[in-house]
């Protein structure tokens, strides 16, 4: 581009200004190259439910090792791809996304066809992307003569999804830290604003996931120490942390229906919903700033008053037995539905209908940003209740300047404005896809429960399928359509929709 300017003789003299780069074309080799490492990583956690297989059932151990060779395979092959360029911008961290999840999903699904369950193609994606999600929602409708290398691979794809596939990739993978690094990690990282532990995004990666593992690691030694052995210590572990529900029998927790097991379990889902930067902070020396922080003490008040009214409406209605039914028990369910982990306590089924309300709320509002619970997040909502007080306000006082306060700072326009355009579009997808789904003959109240469990990411089950059910009884059609609304609720929605929209592909 070139500008004419005149000098001080009143000249014209030319000057050259610096062309504008646009993108024309989305980055689709570097894509591909970045989904190879990713499906060679889960090829490699595909080896551990193989080494559980030769344990369990030897006899029928080789079709899960070639899987496993699969994916390596295509995920080895596609690394080789040399892209001219290796950056990636905004459209194609969304993207990456959004593809990473039902790549990963498609090749995940492949121990459930060929090994074990002998699933439909569709149930075995709906299995998957399930899993990856932290859904727990299930097609199995029995799991007695499911192989324990196919029970573990569940709970292992919950917990590899749990904190993110992307961020792990970002953890092992420093180069992308060169490469829209800190764009895939907002596109991944759920809630309204992203923190960095470290300056670079690989740091950051790996603090959280060490916070992660280590909470994985004490949670198996402290299930170890009940009724259950170490291999249903360490499937109940992933699903616990994960805040995805997954269980390793029909019975799920009744079967160690303990107070110890429920306080572990208790205390570790409460983690779970935790924002994991807050856990790395604290043990970092920073104790003090989980307890400043507006986000966990809003977090503390929903359980507390979760369990006031749970255990109020068990009380009113003459449900309890012993007392376990109004101390532990609520507060095992409160913090299982606000975390989103979505396991039942024992004998919740007979509970009132206060106790039904609490817990969709819960389910509706989720835990922290930042953490592996699903849900809309509490952060949201603090948002969402400050700005309504301070409109309220400005009516009484039309010239007042207002700000929303978040954790001792003011919160940008921008960032507002985006929290209400969410929750917003949060709403109008659980509806709409309740809807689409009730025209396959299921009750509308039950289409929409099951569209509210889908983009929650808790898979409870509804009236159509029993408590504790499964999903099996759906259409195919509803399958997809709720596999789809998973990944919208655990993207957190715009990271996926807006791929659909014909402003993404534009220039």
């Amino acid at each position: 581009m070139v500008q004419l300017k005149r000098n001080i003789k009143g000249r014209a003299l030319k000057v050259r200004l610096p062309r504008l780069a646009h993108k024309k074309y989305i980055n689709l080799l570097m894509l591909l190259r970045v989904e190879g490492w990713l499906l060679s990583i889960e090829a490699i956690f595909m080896l551990i439910p193989c080494v559980i297989a030769l344990i369990y059932e030897p006899e029928s151990s080789l079709p899960f090792f070639i899987v496993a060779g699969i994916t390596g395979s295509v995920g080895v092959l596609m690394t080789l791809i040399n892209p001219k360029s290796k950056e990636m911008g905004r459209r194609e961290a969304i993207l990456l996304t959004g593809l990473t999840w039902v790549i990963l999903s498609l090749f995940g699904m492949l121990p459930f066809i060929f090994y074990g369950t002998h699933m439909s193609v569709t149930d075995a994606f709906f299995e998957t992307m399930s899993g990856f999600t932290t859904t727990g929602a299930t097609v199995l409708y029995s799991l007695v003569d499911v192989p324990k290398s196919i029970i573990l691979w569940r709970c292992l794809i919950q917990w590899f999804g749990g904190l993110g596939i992307l961020l792990f990739t970002l953890a092992v993978v420093p180069m992308l830290n060169s490469s829209g690094g800190m764009l895939l990690f907002n596109a991944e990282v759920t809630g309204i604003t992203h923190d960095k532990l470290r300056p670079r995004v690989s740091a950051t990666a790996k603090g959280l996931w060490l916070v992660y593992i280590v909470l994985t690691a004490m949670l198996v030694v402290l299930l170890a120490f009940s009724d259950m052995d170490f291999f249903n210590a360490l499937c109940y572990a992933m699903s616990t942390m994960s805040t995805g529900g997954f269980s390793t029998s029909d019975d799920g927790i009744a079967l160690y229906n303990t107070l110890y097991v429920k306080v572990v379990m208790v205390v570790f889902m409460f983690l779970g919903g935790v924002n994991l930067s807050l856990i790395y902070n604290a043990v970092s020396g920073k104790v003090m700033n989980i307890f400043r922080n507006t986000v966990f003490k809003a977090y503390l008040c929903f359980v507390l008053a979760g369990y006031l009214l749970i255990s109020a409406d068990v009380l009113l209605e003459g449900l309890y037995e012993d007392v376990s039914d109004v101390t532990i028990d609520p507060l095992f369910q409160t913090v299982s539905m606000l975390s989103s982990t979505g396991i039942a306590a024992p004998g919740f089924s007979s509970w009132g209908p206060l106790a039904v309300v609490v817990i969709l709320v819960l389910m509706f509002v989720g835990a922290c940003a930042g953490s592996t619970s699903g849900g809309a997040k509490i952060d949201r909502f603090i948002v969402l209740f400050k700005f309504i007080k301070n409109e309220f306000y400005k009516i009484m006082h039309p010239s007042s300047v207002t700000t929303v306060i978040l954790n001792g700072r003011g919160t940008n326009p921008a960032i507002i404005h985006k929290t209400l355009a969410f929750l917003f579009l949060y709403i109008i997808v659980i509806v709409v896809g309740g809807t689409v789904i009730s025209l396959f003959g299921i009750p509308l109240a039950d289409g929409v429960f099951c569209a509210l469990q889908a983009v929650s990411n808790m898979g409870m089950g509804t009236d159509t399928t029993g408590l504790n059910g499964d999903y099996s009884l759906m259409p195919d059609a509803v399958k997809w359509l709720l596999s789809f609304l998973m990944l919208v609720g655990r993207l957190e929605i715009f990271t996926v929709i807006l791929v659909f929209t014909p402003g993404f592909w534009k220039r």
